[in-house]
């Protein structure tokens, strides 16, 4: 046994032996993430960080509200570093929940137009995707189409798909129409929307863009990354037949644009790491982490300097919506509360 005064001493001479190589390496710093996006959407940039900074990125995913729940329960004792997950009012509700913190960056305030990001620095966006209108090509006239307003004419009865009041997506959009119009103008025409439904609303965003080409409507609203998926499932021709069936239209472009909300990465409260947590974060809207996003998930890059995917070209540009998105959670609540005065299930 040698005296603890001589330890440091015989560590430096087994490190210079070579004798016990491990004793001689400094420990790898880690973060802990804990993401709503699928692990295809985001280890292949985890991995390539970590080759960058040495920093190993350990990776959590699971269902977005499960995740936000474990935050929660877990406190200040929370091993995660940071959290991703999809839509404003999400991002906001974490935030409400006081389990982010605000960080600042002249990288991120630089990269990230500020209506993309909150206005404190509690959550910036990763990536954008937007929600138009979509239409069965051989049975709309794009000519008739014009603004979201517009969906509660009679004469769409009968012929709009969407899925449930319950659905964060839908929730949003009702929330910016709110921020845009008064109150009972949006009520209004959500009465209206309900009453031009085809069938009541079920499944997800692809469901609705499939039910439409299958012929049970002629409009239907989705996310634009779903389309792109649908468009390039070369393992379920059905779903690329029912894509190619359809087409965007891009409402409200005379006026305010149309809808777009964000996938969003916040660092925890309980975060240990801070200093990393923020590395990584700019390190995802360099433009070869958003130039990854838009060709693998048929996103739109947060940041201006990127070229678009070929898809996203495909699509045409578009004027956006540029309201602060942060007002989609503020606004939350109430749009929920009128989608189900309206009758929206």
């Amino acid at each position: 046994m040698f005296p603890f005064t001589y330890k440091p001493l015989l560590l430096g001479v087994l490190c210079l032996s070579f004798l016990i190589p491990s004793a001689c390496s400094e420990k790898q710093e880690e973060l802990n993430l804990y993401s709503a996006r699928k692990e295809k959407l985001i280890k292949p940039l985890l991995d390539e960080f970590t080759k960058k900074t040495n920093i190993k990125v350990n990776l959590v995913t699971g269902k977005a509200d499960a995740l936000l729940k474990r935050l929660q329960v877990e406190g200040k004792n929370s091993p995660a570093d940071i959290f991703i997950t999809s839509d404003a009012g999400r991002l906001y509700r974490a935030q409400q929940a006081g389990v982010l913190q605000s960080i600042q960056s002249s990288i991120l305030n630089k990269a990230i137009p500020s209506h993309l990001r909150e206005p404190n620095g509690f959550w910036y966006g990763l990536s954008q995707r937007a929600r138009p209108i979509f239409y069965v090509k051989d049975r709309v006239n794009p000519k008739e189409l014009s603004t979201y307003e517009d969906l509660a004419n009679p004469k769409w009865q009968g012929q709009i798909c969407i899925r449930s009041s319950s659905n964060i997506y839908n929730q949003s959009l009702v929330a910016s129409m709110l921020e845009n119009n008064k109150k009972e103008v949006v009520e209004k025409w959500a009465k209206g929307l309900v009453a031009n439904f085809a069938k009541p609303p079920k499944g997800g965003d692809r469901d609705q863009i499939a039910a439409a080409a299958a012929g049970q409507c002629d409009i239907a609203i989705a996310n634009t990354y779903y389309f792109g998926k649908m468009l390039n499932a070369k393992k379920d021709p059905q779903q690329q037949k029912f894509a190619e069936a359809m087409a965007i239209f891009w409402p409200n472009q005379l006026g305010r644009g149309t809808h777009v909300n964000v996938s969003g990465i916040a660092v925890t409260k309980a975060a240990k790491n801070k200093n990393n947590a923020i590395k990584l974060i700019e390190f995802l809207v360099s433009p070869k982490s958003q130039q990854w996003y838009a060709e693998s998930n048929h996103e739109y890059p947060v940041i201006t300097d990127v070229e678009w995917s070929e898809d996203l070209k495909s699509w045409g540009k578009f004027k956006t919506d540029t309201l602060n998105l942060s007002k989609l959670g503020e606004l939350n609540t109430e749009a929920v509360k009128l989608m189900d005065r309206a009758g929206w299930k």
